[in-house]
């Protein structure tokens, strides 16, 4: 039977894997994370039609987790493809998740058993909230299996984890949990090869990307807009309600284009989605906090797709302020900060006064990307993001037999990216068909 391999499982991916496995073709799909569903699985609401992002996810990642034909792992990477007849060799490096998705059932007495509950900042919620060294991401998370951060686990980084040993081993009744499980190498010869491997958001308080002047990773009220997304989440540490420490925000300013074309910090590019997700988020604050007040500063905005432009209007008709602005700075001002920003229209500077800063940071090319760039042998463009063999067909790299999809490729929406997965697909299924794999 003919075979492939989807690097990446977002919704680019998945889509991808899905729609091969129903032509009938194995696939190997294969993710960093330790559950499928990429940063789509931390957004509350899509835009423009506010539906729920789970509500449209969790049918897919459901599916491709049971489907007969798609071989899912996790926490693994490529390594390695080299052609081998019609079709590739590729090795692949499995780290351990040191729990058995077979045997376990996620009824989380292992977390709660777990010495440092409550105290390892969750990479989920993004260092939002904080849970066990023994985690499962979120509740719908695929596979539906708890796993050990090898980083944060006493028995894995000092040998020892207290007098009486793992008590998350002793917790578990049906011996998921192998502490002593090992990394593995792997090959797979398959037909084609999908890379759909995402993208990463632009790091405001990385020192090496740097918009220091912003205040992220220095003050509690600097947020990211995924950071947000988490807040505005009923599934999220919080639960749906917003906050900032104890204080319900009374004033809220969004600053777009943070890393997005902007050469200082290397981002020519503008990064497509952040305009409409932050009009997305301060209509969704006015509802949840009609007396707040909620601004957006931006350069320009570009609300590129269908219904974009009446929602930007229906948020304005929430009472969502808009405002061209410039941002300089976000400085403390007693217990709030405050933004200080050119007002490009009026030719002045101003300053806002705020409890809660978003930071629209922009999208960036995933961790690793050029390194698997070399490793599957194709090209990268000028901004970093994978370069098709012809940008009139996105979907073909320059490497026979090798497909490209979602926001590798750059940024891209959720529909563009489900119907990117759906076109590296049909141009792998067309491939197969030439006779690849017979």
């Amino acid at each position: 039977m003919r075979r492939a391999l989807v690097v990446g499982a977002g919704i680019a991916g998945i889509q991808a894997a899905l729609d091969l496995a129903e032509a009938g073709v194995e696939v190997v799909l294969v993710e960093r994370a330790e559950y499928v569903g990429g940063n789509m699985a931390r957004l509350d609401k899509t835009f423009p039609t506010l539906d729920c992002s789970s509500c449209t996810l969790t049918p897919r990642t459901s599916e491709v987790g049971r489907h007969p034909r798609v071989r899912l792992l996790t926490r693994t990477e490529v390594e390695g493809v080299a052609a081998e007849g019609t079709g590739f060799r590729v090795r692949l490096r499995v780290r351990p998740r040191y729990v058995d998705p077979e045997a376990c059932v996620a009824c989380g007495r292992c977390a709660e058993a777990c010495r440092l509950a409550g105290r390892v900042p969750r990479g989920f919620d993004l260092g939002l909230s904080k849970g066990a060294a023994i985690d499962l991401a979120f509740p719908q998370a695929v596979p539906a299996a708890y796993a050990v951060d090898p980083a944060r686990c006493l028995q894995l980084t000092r040998g020892r984890c207290g007098r009486d040993g793992p008590r998350c081993v002793a917790a578990c009744d049906v011996g998921a949990i192998r502490l002593d499980e090992a990394e593995r190498r792997e090959q797979v010869r398959v037909d084609a090869v999908v890379v759909a491997a995402g993208y990463r958001l632009y790091r405001p308080g990385d020192p090496a990307e740097g918009r220091p002047e912003l205040g992220f990773g220095r003050y509690p009220q600097v947020v990211t807009n995924l950071q947000m997304e988490r807040l505005l989440s009923a599934s999220g540490p919080t639960g749906g309600e917003v906050r900032v420490g104890d204080r319900t925000p009374s004033r809220i300013v969004f600053l777009q284009c943070v890393g997005s074309r902007d050469r200082t910090v290397g981002a020519a590019h503008c990064s497509r989605v952040c305009c409409m997700a932050s009009m997305k988020q301060a209509l969704v604050l006015r509802e949840k906090l009609p007396d707040a007040a909620v601004t957006v500063l931006y350069m320009d905005l570009r609300c590129f797709g269908k219904g974009y432009e009446e929602f930007l209007e229906r948020a304005q008709r929430a009472g969502v302020v808009v405002r061209r602005g410039n941002p300089a700075e976000v400085y403390r001002r007693a217990d709030r900060v405050a933004v200080r920003f050119e007002d490009t229209l009026l030719g002045r500077v101003e300053e806002l006064p705020a409890d809660l800063v978003v930071l629209a940071a922009g999208l960036r090319p995933a961790e690793g990307l050029t390194e698997l760039a070399r490793t599957v042998g194709v090209g990268l463009g000028p901004d970093g993001f994978l370069e098709p063999a012809d940008r009139r067909d996105p979907a073909v790299s320059g490497r026979p037999g090798v497909f490209l999809a979602g926001t590798c490729l750059g940024p891209m929406d959720i529909p563009d990216a489900v119907a990117s997965g759906s076109a590296a697909a049909g141009a792998a299924l067309a491939h197969l068909a030439r006779g690849a794999g017979r």
